[in-house]
């Protein structure tokens, strides 16, 4: 199966990234990795990822052979040994939760179709296909489109993976819907645009580019213009910049009745409303407004599949203010086990750009990083209000994905 050229190699990063639907599994899963050796970062990754109860099968890649790789498998140790099997073909493997495919494709588009088509079968009802491509154009030829035709239809998420030679984008495709109640059993998955500082803060890699362009600007007047000072401003931007776009890592409650804050704030407003793009349903709105200081990250209240997605016009008054009601906002349509919950992000006077990376389809775990809102905003959270208790008051303080705001009854 493999068409992946030798200058083409999955790094640890990206190989964590191909590996993360099935880390974040917690409860016994079947996975399969397709094109493994004994060399790929991909197989430590996902070894790293098996729980007792689980089961993984590996094919092996075309340079790799059936008794190399099941020697590199007992060279694990028992553990590791009891739970992994290693197949002749895919043939002979059994369909499961999570199938990785272990080489970036490359190639005709027709090839990649062709190779995703025999893979399906492999793929249990609401598992995930992960499979990545080279996302520098001319080196993936036209196996990146496809891959990205794919995700149009079946995507289920999507990573960009920067730090690897050559960068790779993982495509996370589901081709059956998984039920909700799957997202109660996952771990908010691990995302490359979360990007390590320290053991407990991260920067969204959005902060990362803004830095880095600003300090590039320093570097560029200071060598253009050696004799000013104006170098000092875009260095000096570079700060609160990177401050901005920080992404603190936050200890979500396992309580499985608690509903967390989907962004860092004070709470505006709890009111009992209706809408009808949501159904008939009554719902509890609770409204955090995010001041230019607060973490503008925003995570999931509680586990769901994503239903839908949609933005809606308007215009930018301040996030504080009654007006800010019909500011361009987007939606965030979640179907859970408990009914219809959904985020609305609202842009303010400053923010004017939203950030969505949960796509239609996507099964979030509750407090996990789905989007963000630059600068000042408003995140209100929509509950079926005879549903829930709510457990914070107007002028509270909450920190997204670890502060409880409200509970299941």
């Amino acid at each position: 199966m493999s068409q992946t050229p030798a200058s083409v190699e999955v790094g640890e990063r990206a190989a964590r990234t191909l590996t993360a639907e099935l880390a974040r599994h917690s409860g016994p899963k079947t996975a399969l990795v397709v094109g493994a050796h004994a060399g790929s970062a991909v197989l430590p990754a996902a070894f790293d990822a098996l729980l007792p109860g689980d089961r993984l099968t590996l094919v092996p890649a075309e340079s790799s052979s059936v008794l190399d790789l099941r020697d590199h498998v007992e060279a694990q140790g028992a553990w590791i040994a009891e739970r992994v099997t290693v197949a002749g073909s895919q043939e002979e493997a059994d369909p499961a939760d999570v199938v990785i495919v272990a080489e970036p494709l490359t190639g005709g588009a027709t090839r990649t179709r062709a190779i995703i088509d025999g893979l399906t079968k492999l793929i249990a009802d609401g598992g995930v296909l992960s499979v990545a491509a080279v996302a520098l154009p001319g080196l993936a030829g036209e196996a990146s489109a496809e891959l990205d035709r794919q995700s149009a239809l079946f995507g289920a998420g999507t990573d960009l993976v920067l730090r690897n030679r050559p960068p790779l984008r993982v495509h996370r495709l589901r081709f059956t819907p998984a039920s909700p109640s799957l997202a109660g059993r996952l771990a908010p998955t691990y995302r490359p645009s979360s990007v390590p500082m320290t053991r407990t803060m991260h920067m969204d890699s959005n902060g990362v580019a803004a830095a880095g362009i600003a300090l590039g600007l320093a570097a560029l007047t200071r060598v253009t213009r050696p004799k000013s000072k104006l170098w000092w401003i875009p260095a000096l931007a570079a700060a609160p910049a990177a401050a901005f776009f920080r992404d603190p890592q936050r200890d979500v409650p396992d309580d499985e009745s608690a509903i967390v804050a989907a962004a860092d704030g004070k709470v505006l407003s709890i009111e009992r409303i209706r809408d009808d793009r949501f159904g008939d349903t009554e719902f509890l709105r609770i409204a955090v407004f995010l001041s230019i200081l607060d973490v503008h990250i925003n995570r999931t209240p509680t586990p769901g599949r994503v239903a839908d997605y949609f933005v809606t016009d308007g215009g930018f008054a301040a996030a504080m203010k009654p007006e800010a009601e019909h500011n361009v906002a987007a939606y965030t349509v979640l179907d859970t086990p408990h009914g219809t919950v959904v985020v609305a992000q609202r842009t303010g006077l400053i923010a004017r750009r939203i950030v969505q990376r949960a796509p239609v389809g996507s099964v979030l775990a509750r407090g996990e990083r789905f989007g963000l809102i630059r600068f000042g905003s408003r995140t209100d959270v929509y509950l079926p209000a005879d549903s829930v208790e709510p457990l914070v008051g107007i002028g509270d303080r909450v920190s997204g994905g670890s502060s409880v705001i409200a509970r299941w009854l």
